[in-house]
């Protein structure tokens, strides 16, 4: 797969080659959204799906807590480089091999933008199989990146999938 510059990286490469889920959600939701994202979450975990994102809004960073508390594989894309500090949140997952952290950007670039932002998620969907979206507020950027993308991978949103036979993954 072509994805252009060269990939900065740390963390077990290999998840790459995995059937990938990219997870994007807009920075404001439907209160009622959360529990659904919740549950899609753990769905991931019980099935021990790779989850692509930049869990970079509040709903984002709720799904990596739940993802991180399982087992499967997470790849982490950032909008800036890799710093040398890693979190003790990623300590355990990055030493088990589950854990990769993806970026475009050199470890000096320190913080993001709303154009680093947008390639970065920009990249997860060229990554990822298929895209599961929590929200995109209607005129939204992600709103017109799904656009985009619609009927280039499988996409679909997490109302949707509730409403589907064992929520799909």
């Amino acid at each position: 797969m072509e994805t252009g510059p060269a990939l900065h990286t740390l963390g077990n490469t290999d998840l790459l080659q995995l059937h990938k889920v990219a997870f994007l959600c807009s920075r404001s939701v439907p209160a009622d959204l959360e529990p659904l994202v919740r549950e899609w979450a753990e769905r991931q975990c019980a099935d021990g799906v790779c989850v692509i994102s930049g869990f970079h809004s509040s709903v984002e960073q709720k799904v990596l807590r739940y993802l991180l508390a399982g087992s499967q594989p997470v790849i982490l894309a950032l909008a800036c480089g890799i710093t040398p500090r890693l979190e003790a949140q990623f300590q355990e997952p990055l030493a088990a091999g589950r854990l990769l952290t993806i970026t475009r950007y050199a470890a000096s670039v320190t913080h993001p933008c709303r154009e680093k932002c947008r390639q970065r998620n920009r990249l997860m969907l060229e990554l990822a199989d298929e895209v599961m979206i929590g929200y995109a507020a209607a005129g939204g950027e992600l709103e017109r990146l799904c656009g985009q993308y619609r009927g280039r991978k499988p996409m679909r949103s997490i109302m949707e999938a509730s409403t589907d036979q064992g929520g799909g993954g």
